[in-house]
């Protein structure tokens, strides 16, 4: 049997999984295949092409059980897409007339590897997908298993993502605090923006969370401090229609009564209204290797406080993000039970020659599989008939339709 040699890398933004998911690979590899050599590239697919890599050594194998503990990545990320040649170049990844697919090949091949593991999104591993192809195309014998991380949740046909029970968890964490904020000044109106492009998920996930997190809170009656001012008044979400009037109209009439609104809302809502409106007066909208608008330069928090805060009268307007707090976390339980049966499967996979990324597929009544690449896409929308979702917006108050 032909030596093997496993290569890992984490790629796209971060979420509450990647070390885990990388502490959790050098653990089943060491437990199932402690002969075989295992090496990281740094800073995904742009180690690849740089040939920037670190050696898994005796040590780190021994000490891969601490890596659960942490947030963030152990090998460090990037957003690179190989069959961007252009972006590849002028980011001086590779040379002018290089094709980055066939770079990455080569330097897999002479670095000897025969399993790449890739840790992200639907952006990673749809590069994976191209990668992988490539690979067949051209002879190489190397096997491809990604694992699905996104705080988004919106991976075709994954039914759930790593990494994001924990987002929503700590996102809710994130916006007790900041709840207590209504008590600063009259009238004010709090803003929770959340994490989601394309998917509402994440965002509804968190408001979920943060309601059962603070539905057995205990208040002294006649203050402020009161069941209404740590609930939610609206959540906004990309898969929903919006009519700021009628919203507006409501939520004036909660200020006045209440004296404060709380409104949830996700970083991709009216997000294609509010490019548009910027296109249109000119302003040239920033986008990523992929084609993606760099959602942190839109700022849809600001855009609904600006809409709302003079039509409810607001003294005080602000808004909070907890994407980043929430992304940077460590796994949680629920995400750590969940990365421990793909990373399994994952390594399974991998030592059987079979190429895709690990997930309960929706396509297969939620069988935990390693899935066809070409499967693989992002912008799963949220579905709004949820049952859970429709409880929260009942406990809410809040009547609402798709888009």
């Amino acid at each position: 049997m032909a030596k093997q040699k496993v290569a890992m890398l984490t790629a796209g933004g971060l979420a509450p999984c990647l070390s885990s998911a990388v502490g959790g690979l050098i653990e089943r590899y060491s437990d199932v295949a402690p002969d075989i050599e295992l090496i990281a590239y740094k800073s995904g697919y742009q180690g690849v092409l740089l040939g920037d890599s670190v050696a898994i050594n005796k040590e780190m194998r021994e000490k891969a059980p601490l890596l659960h503990r942490y947030g963030g990545s152990p090998i460090g990320n990037s957003r690179v897409k190989l069959t961007n040649a252009a972006d590849c170049v002028k980011r001086g990844l590779v040379k002018e007339g290089e094709n980055p697919l066939r770079v990455a090949a080569e330097r897999l091949a002479n670095d000897g590897v025969t399993i790449l593991h890739t840790i992200g999104g639907d952006d990673t591993n749809t590069t994976a997908a191209d990668l992988a192809a490539y690979l067949a195309a051209n002879g190489y014998d190397l096997t491809v298993v990604g694992l699905p991380k996104t705080v988004d949740n919106d991976v075709v046909p994954i039914r759930q993502s790593l990494g994001a029970w924990t987002a929503a968890e700590v996102g809710a964490h994130f916006f007790d605090n900041v709840s207590n904020e209504q008590t600063a000044a009259p009238r004010t109106l709090v803003i929770h923006e959340v994490m989601g492009r394309h998917c509402g998920w994440l965002t509804a996930a968190t408001a979920r969370a943060y309601l059962q997190r603070t539905k057995g809170n205990e208040y002294v009656d006649g203050l402020m401090m009161n069941a209404h001012m740590k609930s939610i008044d609206a959540v906004y979400l990309p898969e929903m229609a919006f009519d700021l009037d009628a919203e507006a109209a409501r939520l004036k009439e909660i200020m006045d009564r209440t004296g404060h609104a709380t409104v949830f809302v996700s970083e991709g809502a009216c997000l294609d209204a509010i490019v548009a409106e910027r296109e249109a007066a000119g302003e040239t909208v920033k986008r990523d290797a992929f084609g993606h608008v760099k959602i942190d330069t839109i700022n849809v928090g600001a855009w609904f406080q600006k809409q709302f805060a003079s039509l409810l009268d607001a003294e005080r307007s602000l808004v909070q993000k907890s994407g980043y707090f929430a992304r940077s976390a460590p796994a949680n339980g629920e995400d750590l039970r969940l990365i421990q049966s793909m990373v399994d499967l994952a390594v399974e996979s991998a030592l059987n020659k079979i190429s895709g990324v690990t997930g309960h597929d929706e396509a297969q009544n939620g069988k935990l599989r390693t899935i066809e690449f070409p499967r693989i896409k992002g912008g799963k929308p949220f579905d709004l008939a949820t049952a859970w979702f429709g409880e929260v917006m009942s406990q809410i108050g809040q009547k609402y339709r798709a888009a």
